[in-house]
């Protein structure tokens, strides 16, 4: 088996309402779609993760000029090989950031490959599963023009509830009295048996974060992710050593040797590597084993569209309990309940949480199938949807 064809996918559509985090305003869903062809007609696909504000034609041309020639021409069975040659060729210019979000959807377009050519999952390829279902966290919380907070967000943690979910995670990093009030407010409207998490995406310092930890103890929070800059590691291990919540960090990190000083130093509680940003299957499953060495619990950072949260699932199936034992914590799947116009629909919804389950998909590959027609009705290629970027 030889790969004849790398192709690109750029995908993006403004939301209806736009909606913020601290870092500022998600105007549009965009992501990068990875189609690895071989010769013998298999077909992979894998997904470079698009935050809110990153455009997603500089992943797509990172993958055809810098990733697609060291890929044309090889065996997709030697998919780690392939990963260390691309990282080996990128790394003088991109060691962090978009060139190793490249990288990623390549790396899960030939697992994916793999994975059809053999009639298997990738999760069974990986080792085996731990886990063929997972209990969801709605990640949501934005913040929308014209609402008034914490009323906003006790009425979305309701839906919440109704829909199945017993865990959220709420978006906060909007100054230390504002979410203070909305903390308590989400706290007190959904009880005391659900679980609930912080992402403050970077949004306070330490002595802000340190603040706020005091001022919410009552709320019982699991994990506070993300209190301060992924710069400062320092900074989380001095916010590591307070109160009870977990620390959690590690969407902008990237390749196991990103992660190396975050685990050896035992600088957060909880990492979070995202499959489409840190390398994807090949270098997550090393982070794993990275994790696993110092005892550091893994909880996967999952957001984007139904191909990432697809090839997540499979990498969420074989990550171990922490500890593994006789009623071990399980970890959980980060499921965005933000608005996104194609999400769904580019994997024929087939992935959905019926009360509060979530299961893992188990068809060859990464589990689902494309929507050819929304990557045509969502190219950024098509002259109207340049016309209203």
């Amino acid at each position: 088996m030889k790969v004849i064809e790398v192709k690109t996918h750029s995908l993006s559509s403004p939301v209806k309402e736009p909606y913020a985090n601290s870092i500022g305003w998600v105007k549009r869903r965009s992501t990068v779609l990875v189609e690895v062809i071989t010769d013998d007609g298999v077909t992979g696909w894998g997904e470079a993760l698009c935050h809110g504000l990153q455009p997603p034609e500089v992943c797509a041309s990172v993958v055809e000029t810098a990733l697609k020639p060291i890929i044309l021409g090889q065996d997709p069975f030697d998919v780690e090989v392939l990963w260390e040659k691309m990282h080996h060729l990128t790394l003088s210019f991109g060691s962090k950031g978009t060139v190793p979000i490249a990288m990623s959807a390549v790396d899960v377009a030939l697992w994916d490959c793999i994975g059809r050519a053999l009639g298997k999952p990738v999760y069974k390829l990986l080792g085996g599963a731990y886990r063929t279902e997972v209990h969801p966290y709605a990640t949501g919380f934005y913040r929308h023009a014209g609402l008034s907070y914490p009323e906003a967000a006790v009425a979305e943690a309701r839906r919440h509830l109704n829909n199945g979910f017993r865990a959220m995670k709420l978006k906060i990093g909007f100054g230390i009295e504002e979410d203070t009030e909305l903390i308590l407010a989400v706290r007190e409207a959904v009880g005391p048996k659900v679980t609930l998490m912080l992402d403050a995406n970077c949004g306070y310092s330490v002595l802000s974060a340190r603040r706020l930890m005091k001022a919410i103890e009552k709320a019982d929070i699991y994990f506070f992710e993300e209190p301060i800059s992924p710069e400062d590691i320092e900074g989380y291990q001095e916010l590591k050593s307070l109160g009870q919540m977990f620390i959690a960090c590690g969407e902008n990190e990237y390749t196991r040797y990103g992660f190396r000083d975050w685990i050896a130093r035992r600088a957060v509680d909880i990492i979070q590597p995202d499959l489409s940003v840190a390398g994807g299957f090949s270098e997550c499953k090393k982070i794993l084993a990275l994790a696993q060495a110092f005892h550091v619990a893994l909880l996967p950072h999952v957001w984007g569209s139904g191909v990432g949260l697809a090839a997540a699932m499979q990498f969420l199936a074989i990550v171990p309990p922490t500890p593994l034992s006789m009623k071990p914590i399980e970890p959980m799947l980060e499921f965005d309940q933000s608005a996104h116009p194609f999400r769904q629909e580019l994997i024929f919804n087939a992935i959905q949480n019926e009360n509060g389950i979530v299961k893992v998909p188990d068809r060859p590959g990464i589990g689902v199938e494309i929507n050819r027609e929304i990557l045509e009705k969502y190219s950024t290629k098509r002259p109207s949807a340049a016309m209203t970027k």
